[in-house]
């Protein structure tokens, strides 16, 4: 239902944008980016065969394989050990207010003339939070009780979040600002776009390998079945 209506509130918004926003003729400016689609694609392949560019755009296609198991695996794993789904879910609402505010304070460090420093300067502390999910991830099993888990164990996963969001909206802000100001203004919408696109692929394409390779890197035991190491789908039937 939810899903069904924020649909139907898209559909219906956009449909209306497209009906009935005009263009105001007075402020197109006397250069436009492009004349068409064949245009815009030949445009696009002239930017990314640029040195610098190629070198950022290989750069950012790789800089988060080191934090991808643990954005994409570490809330499956919590689950996997026992923690409700429901509760994990609630965790998600106090990073809200969080996740409004963290823009507004990281711009007034990404607006100067090197705004990937910030970007580089949370790269290690993510990386390390990495290693800190990977703790929360054991410890689950130790603190399990009949009840469920202690609250204590719920305050560190919250607080754990937390400061993965700040690292995670410090990389993001960092490198759209970066975006923005080496983006030609007279072909800006095309070239933004064009980085950004890249840089979003550099965060999804590590993520879905790594939850690829969950099973095959799992150390699994089979109780009760000798002779099976369970490292196959089909054993892990058996």
């Amino acid at each position: 239902d939810f899903l069904f209506f924020w649909g139907a509130v898209f559909l219906v918004t956009t449909t209306l944008v497209a009906f009935l926003k005009k263009e105001n003729q007075e402020l197109i400016p006397a250069k436009e980016e492009t004349k068409g689609i064949t245009d815009t694609y030949r445009l696009l392949f002239s930017i990314i065969k640029m040195p610098a560019v190629l070198t950022f755009c290989l750069l950012i296609l790789t800089s988060k394989v080191g934090f991808s198991a643990a954005d994409a695996v570490t809330g499956l794993k919590l689950v996997e050990e026992g923690v409700p789904k429901e509760h994990l879910a609630l965790l998600a609402v106090p990073m809200v207010p969080l996740q409004i505010i963290l823009p507004l304070v990281i711009s007034k460090y990404t607006a100067g003339p090197q705004p990937l420093n910030t970007f580089y300067k949370a790269m290690p502390y993510r990386l390390l939070l990495g290693l800190e999910f990977a703790f929360l991830v054991w410890w689950a099993p130790k603190v399990k009780h009949e009840g469920g888990f202690p609250v204590y164990y719920y305050a560190v996963v919250v607080l754990s979040y937390a400061l993965h969001q700040i690292t995670l909206y410090s990389m993001y802000v960092a490198i759209m600002a970066f975006n923005a100001k080496v983006s030609d203004p007279l072909i800006g919408g095309t070239y933004m776009t064009l980085l950004n696109t890249v840089s979003n692929l550099g965060g999804n394409w590590p993520s879905t390998v790594a939850l690829w390779l969950v099973d095959p890197l799992t150390v699994k035991e089979c109780a009760g079945a000798q002779g099976h190491t369970c490292a196959t789908a089909a054993d892990a039937e058996v």
